[in-house]
């Protein structure tokens, strides 16, 4: 068979990539690079036997600058590792198993069998002893229930063993947590300020000293920590903040001053993990410029003051208070990482702790559930109990369907962690949304099947509204993380995209690569998909929803590469798009990982597995239908007219303070 030339030009044509060399090139949107020459995306189209391969000598023709070998491979050596991240592959079209299939166990023996030990206990206590609405009512923790709670070894889950705590993994810590989710979400407050954010910071940054130090005493609950961040000019933009900490003459201490609001447990914390800005001289250009350090701040070092404890809708046991620091000296010993990386500390302890707001989030549910379940069971209304009428097996399925997707994404997640990988963010992201978002809807149903009996304060299902009502804030207000989503994986696209533009320079050495690459946008251009596959990974008897879910990251691939073909850099601007973006991808790592669990469980054989099944193969449905939706109305003309209407509107309701339309009746 004779191969087809394909010239550079053409080769830009068809990648789609403009401008074309000389020109700008794609506006650089990321950082990393494309991966390696001839690295399949996946095994399913060479078993077709129906690409064929351009040779490398035709391409060599086409009159386009071929890199000589040493340069060919150093290219190849600056190129980093490929990301092992499903998020990161699917902004791209391609599909990395590697991280959600099979569905991930990350527990030993020993460690199952500690989890087992610890699980009864936890469950009995808050059953018995934790009364969350007697906390609720008193605006803190009940005495005997923290005292409790401290001979569990709750405040020290994951300190290690050695220094005096439970040295859980996170998968064992997510358990625990989606119990205290399912009873408390006030003590979860408390004890999640704690240690998923309290002191997260010296786990993952501390020296020895300062773990040796301070980390025992924490594992105990002798003293609490608390997460110092947010300011009144400093919300979701973390990085204005405007406590300062300037260093002494002599280099030994810093001098604080600022102030913080809306801390958990600012005001019975001893330990404060607080970021602030420090002046920094740049080595190369000698300028000094502010940037974020974090310190690891003592209430005994003089100056931290606390407020009274705030007001609030929700988790009202739990203690938020505001911090003052007042000209407080931290020993340079007490910076937690380098001086200046403060902003990267403080993303990574939130990015490590968002998989236990998942794991939280499916337990509320959970319990949520079992009301609405026992409610319907026995409520008898029209002659029939309320659980045969349609609307309330609607309710009750999308409530289900919610739990089970929440509760597999916080355990994908948390095996990740554990076996090592390094790349989870967009998917911690994710599950924080989603989760937060689920267990609103499960609890908003719930009240709405019991009807007047929900409203009312002794069903208890009021209470965990309003706790619930703070998770979709703290921790990256969902719309901020929405962002976070859609541009993480624009950055990642972007680099492919540069990185093509890069191979086409050499197509001699990158031959297979561009013609893979053209391939696939041909076939996607056709309607036929560009030959990734979950075949041979998801459970036959899911192989509908594996199609539908694969056809959805192929039109989702496509459509990330439009925007930004179109947008370029200033599709950092171009919020309606972005949240569309991101609640694809969204959905579509839902899709993923309920296809894993489902197909382990009926792998496996699980009683449980024909259930799964249906939830999965339910979800799959609903969701995939989602995404065509939202995806292909970014092309029409419509949707931008609609965005603009909202620009509009936005507009005049801000320029009139308010509604801009009169009463109707004109009085």
């Amino acid at each position: 068979m004779h191969a087809l030339r394909l010239p550079p030009p053409a080769c830009w044509r068809l990648l789609r990539l403009r401008p074309a060399p000389g020109s700008g090139g794609v506006p650089a949107v990321g950082y990393p690079r494309l991966p390696p020459p001839g690295r399949r995306l996946y095994a399913a189209q060479a078993a077709e036997g129906k690409v064929h391969i351009i040779p490398a000598a035709v391409l060599g023709k086409s009159g386009a600058r071929v890199a000589s070998p040493a340069q060919a491979a150093s290219e190849k050596k600056s190129l980093p590792a490929e990301s092992k991240s499903f998020a990161v592959g699917m902004f791209k079209g391609q599909i990395n198993t590697e991280q959600v299939f099979p569905y991930p166990s990350a527990l030993s023996e020993d460690q199952a069998q500690t989890l087992q030990e610890l699980v009864g206990p936890v469950s009995r206590f808050f059953e018995e002893v934790n009364d969350p609405e007697k906390n609720d009512a008193l605006e803190q923790v009940e005495d005997k229930t923290m005292q409790g709670l401290k001979d569990l070894g709750a405040f020290g889950l994951q300190i290690p063993v050695a220094l005096g705590g439970l040295g859980l993994s996170n998968t064992q810590y997510a358990r625990l947590v989606e119990i205290v989710g399912m009873h408390d979400l006030g003590v979860g407050i408390t004890l999640g300020a704690h240690q998923s954010i309290g002191f997260k910071g010296i786990l993952l940054y501390g020296t020895p000293e300062q773990k040796e130090k301070y980390l025992p005493k924490l594992a105990t609950g002798e003293t609490i920590a608390a997460f110092c961040l947010t300011e009144p000019s400093s919300g979701s933009d973390a990085a204005s903040i405007r406590t300062t900490a300037e260093l002494s003459p002599c280099g030994t201490y810093y001098t604080m001053n600022g102030g913080k609001i809306w801390i958990s447990n600012g005001g019975i914390a001893e330990i404060f993990t607080v970021f602030a800005r420090t002046p920094l001289k740049d080595e190369a250009t000698g300028e000094v410029k502010d940037k974020i350090t974090a310190f690891i701040v003592e209430r005994s070092f003089g100056g931290v003051t606390r407020g009274p404890p705030e007001k609030k809708m929700g988790i009202k046991a739990s203690n938020t208070a505001e911090v003052h620091f007042d000209a407080v000296r931290v020993p340079v010993e007490n910076v937690l990482g380098a001086p200046g990386a403060g902003f990267k500390v403080a993303m990574n302890i939130l990015n490590n702790g968002r998989f236990g707001m998942a794991a939280a989030m499916a337990g509320t549910m959970r319990g949520i559930i079992g009301k609405a379940v026992a409610h319907a069971a026995n409520r008898t209304q029209f002659g029939d109990k309320i659980y045969n009428f349609g609307a309330i097996q609607e309710k009750l399925a999308r409530m289900a369907l919610l739990q089970y997707v929440t509760e597999s994404m916080a355990y994908m997640i948390s095996a990740n962690m554990d076996q090592g990988a390094s790349d989870f963010q967009i998917e911690a992201a994710i599950s924080k949304i989603f989760g937060s978002e689920a267990a609103w809807t499960v609890t908003d149903e719930c009240i709405q099947l019991m009807g007047g009996m929900g409203f009312m304060k002794d069903a208890g299902v009021e209470r965990v509204m309003r706790d619930l009502r703070i998770f979709r804030i703290f921790e990256g207000t969902n719309d901020i993380l929405r962002l976070f989503v859609a541009l993480n994986g624009f950055q990642n696209a972007g680099s492919q995209l540069r990185g093509l533009q890069q191979a086409i320079k050499n197509p001699l050495g990158n031959a297979g690569l561009l013609v893979s690459e053209v391939g696939k946008r041909m076939r996607r251009r056709a309607g036929f998909g560009t030959g990734i596959s979950l075949n041979a990974v998801v459970h036959p008897s899911l192989s509908s929803s594996a199609e539908r879910t694969v056809q959805a990251i192929d039109l989702f691939a496509g459509a990330v590469e439009e925007q930004l073909l179109k947008h370029g850099k200033k599709i950092i601007d171009e919020q309606f798009v972005l949240k569309r973006i991101a609640d694809s991808a969204i959905d579509l790592y839902a899709m993923v990982v309920v296809l894993s669990r489902a197909s382990r469980s009926l792998e496996q054989g699980h009683s449980t597995a024909e259930h799964e099944k249906v939830l999965c193969d339910t979800w799959c449905m609903e969701a995939g239908d989602r995404v065509v939706q939202n995806l292909t109305s970014l092309r029409a003309d419509s949707t931008r007219q609609f965005f603009k209407n909202l620009r509009s509107i936005s507009k005049a309701v801000v320029e009139n303070e308010g509604v801009v339309s009169p009463n109707p009746l004109g009085i």
